[in-house]
């Protein structure tokens, strides 16, 4: 087992992986920026190390500093999280070249499941199923042939891209010639790679996703499917298990499906093969495969009992992967809500600032994975997530009512969140239906009035511990421009907005 590991990751992650480290008797090597000195995560390792600006390039994803700073603290073992560095090949290849352990998988498996054009094309060898479609195209007439003889709506998307990047829905062949080219403008900017492809559109499809799990003794199995269809900008802010949509013939066709997916490419240590469903035909697709841990990661842990992180550590260090598909199953239904920093009646615009106030909900079957506290700044150099609040109960209606419970008791305050927004997605009758496609918000959740009237009913909670916190911060005694800022908040159950009303 190794000695000490370096994360190369900040925030709620980070933390997770340090707890984790802990239990199994690990010590922890944070990493950090200039933005990131008072964070949470370089608190609570053993030690730390700062790696420069704010910006990624000069922090999180500069691979030299990572790997001097491994080299320097003599860590045994680099985990990269999510995002940033984590799906990155040639990390994976730097980290092994200086004699560290890269905890994940092969970079051979990281570059083959990469790149969308060449995945599916290996998908569609291993007997796959993948959505009709083409790669390897060129020329925009090479782009019309393809849309005409897959049948529009049709989609195009970036060949190495992901998280909505590169990606344009097309009706019909009078928007192609300007989807392709914001598209590769689009892809060439986030990944410095034009290529795109093209493939059938499903309309009200659904993102079922499943998690796959192997060691490097060859055992891979997979843990179920996560529902993940409740999305803004093609990016998760609800996911649950089990998916309402499946039945159990179902699962075990697209469970093997997952497992053969991630044999193709000689899979070991944590994975997500990743799927559209078709409410429609009962059918479903490969999309694409995520290397690495989920965000959605604890879902899954809560209905099978698995520690997915400690064990991500311990198949790196060689161990065998004790268990069979036949000792899991899903017990009971489990939902994660992200809570970000951000204004969903605004077209989710992130927002920034300081937490003046910080109260994460409690109870039986309640967690939150987090990064943040009172005091801790919300900055523009990195992903809004604030936490994940994550529920398990007996079923999907309690957990339903659970999650919601817990939403009204998860108190922020300095910076505007999607709280209010989650709570009008929960309670309304497309998502207890199960019925809440990957366009679902975007196109006729939005347009409704169901995101008002939750915040008319919203419960105004602590504000006299927020003014007593806020005072102890020195804010309520700031100067008018201050003051001003604070009043004129996109929250309208915001509490400086009385504070300031009573001193003016």
């Amino acid at each position: 087992m190794f000695n000490k590991i370096l994360i190369a990751n900040r925030g709620e992650i980070a933390i997770r992986i340090i707890r984790a480290c802990r239990e199994l008797g690990i010590k922890t090597v944070a990493v950090y920026s200039e933005a990131d000195r008072d964070a949470q995560h370089v608190q609570l390792a053993d030690e730390a190390i700062l790696l420069g600006k704010p910006e990624p390039k000069d922090s999180y994803l500069n691979v030299d500093k990572l790997i001097q700073a491994a080299l320097h603290t003599k860590a045994d073992a680099v985990h990269p999280g999510y995002g940033f560095l984590s799906e990155n090949a040639s990390f994976a290849l730097a980290v092994a070249s200086a004699n560290l352990t890269f905890i994940g998988p092969s970079a051979n498996s990281i570059r083959a499941m990469g790149d969308k054009a060449e995945s599916k094309i290996t998908m569609k060898k291993a007997g796959v199923p993948t959505v009709p479609g083409f790669e390897g195209l060129e020329t925009e007439e090479d782009f019309r042939r393809a849309a005409m003889d897959i049948g529009y709506p049709v989609l195009v998307k970036a060949a190495a891209g992901g998280g909505g990047k590169g990606m344009r829905v097309v009706n019909g062949k009078g928007e192609l010639g300007e989807a392709i080219e914001s598209a590769q403008r689009e892809s060439l900017n986030a990944f410095g790679d034009e290529r795109l492809l093209v493939e059938k559109y499903i309309p009200n499809a659904h993102h079922i996703e499943f998690q796959v799990f192997g060691d490097q003794q060859g055992n891979l199995i997979h843990l179920f499917e996560r529902e993940c269809s409740v999305q803004r900008r093609h990016q998760k802010i609800i996911e649950e298990t089990p998916s309402p949509l499946l039945t159990p013939e179902l699962r075990a066709q697209m469970g093997e499906a997952a497992v053969q997916a991630a044999r193709a490419v000689d899979y070991y240590n944590a994975g997500t093969v990743e799927f559209i469903f078709d409410p429609l035909l009962s059918s479903f697709y490969f999309l694409e495969m995520n290397t690495r841990l989920q965000v959605e990661h604890p879902i899954t842990e809560l209905v099978t009992g698995i520690d997915l992180v400690q064990w991500q550590i311990r198949v790196a260090a060689g161990e065998k992967f004790p268990f069979k598909q036949a000792d899991f199953a899903q017990r009971g239904n489990a939902i994660e809500c992200r809570v970000y920093a951000e204004d969903a009646a605004n077209g989710f615009l992130p927002s920034t600032g300081k937490l003046l106030q910080y109260i994460e909900p409690h109870g039986p079957g309640i967690r939150v994975d987090s990064g943040f506290g009172v005091g801790n700044e919300v900055t523009h150099f990195y992903d809004p997530l604030l936490a994940k609040l994550i529920v398990h109960a007996e079923n999907r209606e309690a957990a339903i009512q659970r999650m919601q419970a817990a939403l009204s008791e998860f108190v922020i305050h300095g910076v505007t969140t999607n709280i209010d927004f989650l709570q009008a997605v929960l309670a309304h009758e497309d998502f207890a239906k199960g019925e809440v496609s990957t366009s679902w918000v975007e196109s006729k959740f939005m347009e409704s009035d169901s995101l008002l009237s939750t915040q008319e009913k919203a419960p105004r909670l602590h504000t006299v511990e927020f003014l007593i916190a806020a005072a102890l911060a020195d804010v309520v005694f700031a100067g008018p421009k201050a003051r001003s800022a604070v009043a004129n908040e996109t929250d309208p159950f915001n509490p400086w907005k009385q504070a300031n009303n009573y001193r003016n």
